[in-house]
């Protein structure tokens, strides 16, 4: 496909796929070009590098989350709302979390999401450096919480990759670690009185605890008056 037929939108869609499926080392203008049918000379002429690229991409995928409407729902439910949307993107694109480490990921997508959730912790009641900090504290969560699962779910797919019984290799891990786990006492007395039911530790679940109980937090920071006046804004536009 020739460079004059290609678009940066194209290109980033294009891009967002193959991190999808192949992870940040599987980035490369070479295997964009192959997948876009296009030299990689034609792709060079829209995006700088390879790093610009990943930041495109990376800046692409927070568009993804919706923006509930604060004249329809209360803050806590908007809060929820947008906190399971950067959940489920962030497993859609666990690329996101490690690129997060290496390049400094900000453009119009994440401004458009940080602009919302602002509005929705000032709807609140929050001022000042409060409304950056309960906004942190869910992101932070959210981000922890996910980056579980999308570590469980990338060390499956490497013993998949590795050949064997998947399940018996799983099954000989969780009995080792359970072995090495009852030698300590509270770790053993725990054990002992949990039913070890699947759906109570499953990850909307323990999303759905989590997110309650920190936004019940919030709000009763707000009933107990703590909330400070305004203050000047961070330098720092990030959330993450």
């Amino acid at each position: 496909m020739p460079r004059e037929t290609l678009t940066k939108d194209q290109i980033v869609r294009t891009a967002v796929e193959l991190l999808d499926s192949e992870g940040i080392e599987g980035l490369s203008m070479r295997q964009l070009g192959i997948r876009l049918d296009s030299a990689a000379t034609a792709v060079y002429w829209h995006v700088k590098s390879k790093d610009n690229l990943l930041v495109l991409a990376a800046d692409a995928v927070w568009e993804e989350i919706e923006l509930p409407d604060l004249e329809e729902v209360t803050w806590q439910a908007a809060a929820t709302a947008m906190a399971k949307g950067l959940f489920a993107m962030i497993l859609r694109h666990p690329w996101l979390v490690p690129a997060m480490s290496t390049h400094l990921l900000y453009g119009p997508g994440k401004a458009r999401h940080d602009d919302h959730l602002l509005a929705v912790y000032q709807a609140a009641g929050f001022t000042g450096r409060d409304v950056e900090q309960a906004m942190k504290t869910v992101f932070t969560f959210v981000l922890g919480t996910a980056l579980g699962v999308a570590s469980e779910a990338a060390w499956r797919a490497r013993l998949r990759r590795t050949g064997g019984d998947e399940q018996e290799q799983i099954r000989t891990m969780v009995a080792q670690a359970t072995e090495i786990a009852m030698r300590f006492p509270r770790l053993r007395a725990h054990s002992a009185t949990q039913d070890h039911d699947d759906t109570a530790a499953a990850p909307g679940n323990e999303l759905e605890f989590g997110l309650r109980t920190i936004l019940n937090g919030l709000q009763s920071e707000l009933g107990a008056g703590r909330a400070d006046g305004p203050a000047p804004p961070d330098d720092d536009p990030l959330l993450g």
